[in-house]
């Protein structure tokens, strides 16, 4: 099967962790090796963010990575990308005409379904059904964020008029579905795939990274407010109080270097706050290669997010043998299975998240335990080629089939042909054809 993926901001051939380059890139550029793997042939077709860019950039056997020009030629925040998303569909339609249409496009992030909805119906001959997956929620970042939510106003008609345009909706939790139903969104035409993992990369064997103290706590992601980094610190202030000797280490950054960069100056800030400066280590980005040297280091790693859509960090964690302490949130609850692979505790809750390391600490064969049966589930439910499986199975029922149209409704009638778009209410657009209408 002919696939192409779309994703706009999230390339797989970016750095993972820095503000705008996480758990998306990863997906898109594992979910496309496997496919190519299982003999599809896959289009990953993504903004072009430097000029330095070759247009095409093969990604492996049977994956090819296309950069469109689609506004300046430079990294662009992903909430200011919307005007440029026509510009995106034009590129991708254009290289279709000249180099073949996919049978199914897959579309990443709702600016992507934008794009991919455009670029298909620009070329109605075709019947090219859309498959997308949201990755995040516009009405749950602000449910959580209010007022420092940066998403562009339109996000909240546009994202909505996506879902229903789309013939077939990937969802990654199922926590995810029943948000969609809150949108009016058909939860008929959703399926729930989860992230996966490589589980011969995350692994139990292998080298560790050592350590000096008795106990390291391990935090892996975006450094970002909401992943919740500082209830961790918080943790361990509890923890360090109560006479453990342990350390938190801080894997990732918000952009820039561990020196400079303004999020882990916060964070060390809260650290010395709360009297564990000398024990919070901040290392900054870390090489994906590395990460399972980091987490078989650990005793437990902790994810405290406000929210989150999916998670992969618990997954490849649970590869490589180690039990999580997680947040009950979002996609957390199904990755992590309470007493089984971890402890969940409640969000934003420092004295649960201490309690619960201290009780993995305290017990060595609970800690065993939660590991091996962590691996298990992983190899059996999150590779890669799992998730590729049941994901070119949604792809094989609408290959060759009209896409699912959907009436217009007046929240969907957004323009988004100039950077003015992103601040008009749905009842103040005007009617524009294709996919902005």
């Amino acid at each position: 099967m002919r696939i192409a993926m779309v994703s706009e901001h999230a390339s797989p051939l970016a750095t993972v962790g820095s503000v705008d380059a996480g758990g998306q890139n990863v997906h898109v550029a594992a979910l496309s090796k496997a496919l190519a793997a299982d003999g599809h042939q896959v289009t990953v077709y993504t903004r072009r963010d430097s000029a330095e860019l070759p247009r095409r950039v093969g990604f492996g056997p049977g994956v090819e990575v296309v950069h469109i020009d689609a506004g300046p030629p430079t990294r662009i925040p992903k909430d200011d990308l919307l005007p440029h998303m026509p510009q995106l569909a034009e590129g991708i339609a254009a290289d279709w005409e000249s180099r073949g249409a996919p049978e199914v496009v897959h579309s990443h992030f709702w600016m992507s379904g934008l794009a991919a909805l455009g670029a298909v119906e620009s070329l109605p001959q075709e019947r090219i059904p859309v498959v997308h997956t949201f990755h995040a929620l516009g009405s749950v970042k602000r449910r959580f964020q209010g007022a420092a939510d940066t998403s562009p106003t339109a996000r909240r008609w546009l994202e909505p008029h996506v879902g229903s345009r789309a013939a077939a909706i990937v969802a990654t939790s199922t926590d995810e579905v029943l948000e969609l139903g809150r949108m009016d969104i058909a939860t008929g035409k959703v399926r729930v795939v989860p992230c996966g993992v490589d589980p011969s990369a995350f692994s139990a064997s292998g080298p560790s990274v050592p350590k000096d103290v008795r106990h390291r706590i391990l935090s892996v992601g975006r450094l970002v407010p909401r992943k919740g980094v500082d209830i961790a610190i918080d943790a361990l202030a509890r923890l360090v109080k109560a006479g453990e000797d342990a350390e938190l280490v801080v894997l990732g950054s918000s952009g820039g270097s561990a020196e400079a960069d303004p999020e882990i100056a916060r964070l060390k800030e809260s650290a010395r706050a709360s009297g564990v400066e000398e024990r919070v280590r901040f290392m900054g980005q870390v090489d994906q290669v590395e990460l399972p040297r980091w987490y078989r280091s650990a005793d437990v790693v902790v994810c405290t997010p406000w929210y989150e859509p999916f998670g992969i960090v618990p997954l490849e964690a649970m590869g490589c043998g180690v039990p999580v302490v997680a947040a009950a949130v979002g996609g957390l609850r199904d990755t992590v299975v309470d007493e089984g692979t971890g402890l969940l505790v409640p969000p934003f809750d420092a004295d649960a998240t201490a309690a619960a390391i201290s009780r993995l600490f305290d017990d060595d064969e609970l800690r065993s335990e939660l590991g091996r049966a962590g691996r298990e589930r992983v190899s059996t439910k999150y590779t890669w080629q799992q998730v590729a499986h049941e994901t070119a199975e949604v792809y094989g029922r609408l290959a060759g089939t009209t896409p699912v149209r959907h009436e217009t409704t007046p929240a969907a009638h957004a323009a988004t042909h100039a950077p003015h778009a992103t601040t008009r209410a749905p009842h103040e657009a005007p009617a524009l054809g294709g996919v902005y209408q």
